[in-house]
């Protein structure tokens, strides 16, 4: 019993499981971040882009 007890307490394969885990997470907040961030300045670029070809559309 003293030995599985042991084990047990030296057995770090759940918190190495655990650490990947969090880098997984962290590196997936920073991908959704630079998406959303990307996604706003290509949304803002073609709303540049029809602004421009409806003025020159109307003779602007």
């Amino acid at each position: 019993m003293k030995n599985l007890v042991s084990r047990f307490v030296n057995d770090e394969s759940g918190a190495t499981a655990i650490e990947y885990g969090l880098i997984a997470a962290g590196i997936a907040l920073a991908i959704i971040i630079a998406v959303n961030q990307l996604g706003t300045q290509i949304s803002t670029t073609f709303t540049n882009v029809r602004n421009g070809m409806a003025g020159q559309a109307t003779g602007q």
